[in-house]
This record gives C-alpha cells, sequence and structure tokens, in this order.
C-alpha cells in the first residue's frame, strides 16, 4: 500500500520540538523576570531604587522577547505545507503549473500564451506578466496570514474586481411593541450608506541568478512564495495600521480618533491613559480596564489586544490588586501572550507609548476591519534590468480599511 509521507507529516500532531524547548526557556525567563521586578518593587518601596536590579529586569524583559520571536519563527516554519501538494488532490491545473515553470525558468511563454487563448485567466494585466498557478496564489495567502499580524485577525473578503463597496445602515426601521389587535403605523425605512475599499496594488521584485533558475532540484514555486511572503507582509502590517489610503489601503489608526465618549460612526473611539506620553504612576491596569469595557459585550467575545513589542514590556510589569501578573506568555508553544485574559496580537507598526500616541488597540478585528484581496498573483520575469541577475516583477492587489466603526477601540496616552 502507497503511504502518502506529506499527509502524514501534516496530521502529526504536537508543535516542533524546537518550539517546545523555546517555550520552556520562555516560561522559565518570566518566573525569573517576576522575581526581580517583585525585588525591584520592594526596593524602591525600601530605598527608592536600585540601578543593578533595573539592568537585570530590562535584561530578562529582552530575552522574553528574543524567546518569543524565536518561538515564532519556528511555529511559522513549521505551517508552512510544501508547495504543490494541492494540485495532486485534484485542484489546479497541472498543465498551467509546467508552463508557469518553464516561463520563470527560460522565459518561455508559448504554454502560457496557449492557456490564455483557452481560458482567459492566465494573462495578466497590459504592462505583461502571467498569473501564477492558483496552488502558489493560496500558498502565499497562507503565509501572508500566518506573518501579517492584521490580516491574520481581520476579515478578509477576495474580489474578482478592483473594488469591494459594502453597504451598511446608519438608521434603521422603525420598530415598537403592538398589542394584538392594534393599529401599526407606517414604520421609516432604513437609511443605507456604503463603504468602499479599493484594491490596490502591492509588489516585490526578487531576484533570481541563472544557476539558480537552471538548478532542477530548486523548486521555483517554493522559491518564489518564500521571496515575496516577507515583502508583501511587511508592506501590508505597515498599510493596515497607518495607511493613509492613497495607493494603499487605509489603516485602523489613520481614521479620525475621537473621545470614546463623543464618538459617532465614522470615528475610533479612544480612551485617554491619564498621563501624557505614560501610563498613571498609580493603578496603571485601570485604563486597561476601561479600554476593554469601552468595547461592547458582542464584540469582547472575540477581541484581542494589539500593540509592539516595547509597548509590551511596559505592561509586562503590571499586577492586579491579588499581586498576579496582568501579562502571561502562551500557555503552550506557538499560543499567544495574553494580557487579561485576551490574546495579544503584537504588530510592530504600532507607535510606541509617547505624547498623544494612540499606542494600544483593543476589539473584535475580524468584524471591525477587513481586507479586501483581488484574486491572482501575477509576475512579469524581466532579464534585462540587472543582468547577470533575472528580476520577477510580482504584484497582488490588496485593500483594506474599517468596516465596523463600533469593533475597535484605542488608548490614547494623554492626560484626558
Amino acid at each position: 500500500m502507497e503511504i502518502d509521507t506529506h499527509t502524514s507529516l501534516e496530521t502529526k500532531a504536537g508543535p516542533p520540538h524546537d518550539a517546545v524547548v523555546t517555550h520552556a526557556d520562555m516560561m522559565r525567563a518570566f518566573e525569573a523576570f517576576k522575581e526581580a521586578n517583585d525585588e525591584r518593587i520592594a526596593t524602591m518601596e525600601r530605598r527608592g531604587g536600585d540601578v543593578v536590579l533595573e539592568e537585570k529586569l530590562a535584561r530578562i524583559d529582552r530575552t522574553i522577547d528574543a524567546q518569543a520571536r524565536r518561538m515564532d519563527e519556528i511555529t511559522l516554519k513549521a505551517a508552512r505545507p510544501a508547495i504543490g501538494h494541492d494540485r495532486a488532490r485534484g485542484q489546479g491545473s497541472p498543465e498551467h503549473k509546467q508552463a508557469f515553470e518553464a516561463y520563470v525558468r527560460a522565459g518561455e511563454t508559448t504554454g502560457l500564451r496557449a492557456l490564455e487563448v483557452k481560458a482567459l485567466s492566465v494573462g495578466s494585466n497590459p504592462d505583461g506578466g502571467y498569473l501564477v498557478p492558483p496552488e502558489i496564489e493560496a500558498e502565499i495567502g497562507k503565509r501572508l496570514a500566518n506573518i501579517s499580524p492584521i490580516r491574520g485577525i481581520a476579515g478578509v473578503r477576495v474580489i474578482s474586481g478592483n473594488i469591494y463597496k459594502k453597504p451598511f445602515m446608519t438608521a434603521g426601521p422603525a420598530v415598537g411593541w403592538v398589542g394584538e389587535t392594534d393599529a401599526r403605523a407606517q414604520t421609516a425605512s432604513p437609511t443605507l450608506d456604503e463603504l468602499s475599499f479599493p484594491a490596490m496594488e502591492l509588489y516585490a521584485q526578487p531576484a533570481a541568478t541563472s544557476t539558480l533558475l537552471e538548478d532542477s532540484a530548486v523548486n521555483i514555486d517554493e522559491w518564489l512564495a518564500q521571496e515575496v511572503e516577507q515583502v508583501f507582509a511587511t508592506q501590508e502590517g505597515t498599510a493596515f495600521v497607518t495607511g493613509d489610503g492613497s495607493n494603499k489601503p487605509k489603516g485602523f489608526l489613520a481614521y479620525t480618533a475621537v473621545a470614546n465618549a463623543s464618538w459617532t460612526w465614522g470615528n475610533i473611539g479612544y480612551i485617554a491613559s491619564g498621563s501624557a506620553g505614560a501610563f498613571p504612576a498609580s493603578n496603571p491596569s485601570d485604563t486597561l480596564v476601561d479600554l476593554i469595557y469601552a468595547v461592547r459585550a458582542g464584540y469582547r467575545q472575540n477581541a484581542v489586544f494589539v500593540m509592539n513589542r516595547k509597548t509590551q514590556s511596559t505592561i509586562r510589569k503590571f499586577k492586579d490588586t491579588t499581586g498576579g501578573y496582568l501579562w502571561q506568555p502562551p500557555s503552550a508553544a506557538g499560543g499567544k501572550a495574553s494580557l487579561m485574559t485576551f490574546p495579544v496580537i503584537e504588530a510592530e507598526d504600532m507607535p510606541d507609548i509617547a505624547a498623544n500616541s494612540l499606542s494600544i488597540a483593543f476589539g473584535d478585528f475580524n468584524r471591525g476591519y477587513l481586507v479586501v484581496d483581488r484574486a491572482g498573483v501575477s509576475v512579469l520575469r524581466d532579464p534585462y534590468t540587472a543582468k547577470p541577475y533575472v528580476l520577477f516583477y510580482t504584484t497582488k492587489r490588496v485593500g483594506g480599511g474599517v468596516q465596523d466603526f463600533d469593533a475597535i477601540k484605542v488608548m490614547k496616552f494623554a492626560a484626558s
């Protein structure tokens, strides 16, 4: 009987051994961190602080961050299935894949042009280039979901056009309770408005040597996906947080932020930290509680915190009234750290804590933020611009923006 070794490897239970070891090291480092921080607090109460203890705490804090990054890298690597097996299960076209590989390796376009004539779906835009096979496009999408922090928690829609339009009600129809035989007054019609999410072009341009392209042992599909994933993820990550909407998605921090008490649709509500550029000196975690409860109950069920590592480092020292630490490391290898039981998503594009910065976001991003992908990733082979290297101009179209302004709240580091 033939055994599908790929399937058996894919379904093997448990995280990678390296991730388990790194997680154990991280848990030990966090225990050391708590012990050092407790000692620091006691010393401050006795004699106003200790430089040596502060340095020790900062060193352990950096160790925890390094181990978290290492664990993320290990689990991400383990989550990448080999490209090509979807095709073996009946998805994708072997003809398209072979023609695309011939184009990438040698610039041969005959096979792709023949497919273009048959299906009218392989050709790209007027600038030239060809769409990658469906299995490669799907794999790039999976990789981006793993390493692009906001994409991983946002809602995602795939479209075939250049823009996605979503209607929403600014005022619903009039409703009410009536008795069985009471007269029914005519109800008002709902008032509708529309959100638009245009898909903008995102590109990467990996380079290859002729030796690499001629080496039949090199999996060209895998190479291309690995080369573009980090570039795409980095650009996406920035745009989804701070993008201005000009030739790029609009980030959730680019919308007007207003005090949550006066929040209106179209704006992002904020909770003030109570101190300019910092948490308040007394009971700093109270502002985090205020941020959590600024989000309505229906959104809190799937809510997450979003912040960068530096902000996370500050919060890591906070305790509750019983002396327990509010920030907790992942409960298992491959998991997420938590803050007050809610997952913490690390997005390095979130601003550091500073005067009037919006450094912490909280909410249900699956309902609050929408990522729009236009179907298709195209590649244009360029053997001339950077000889002797061959460039591969790879593009995909991506849009994004807030779709539910009530689902996301932020903390503004200001006195009021």
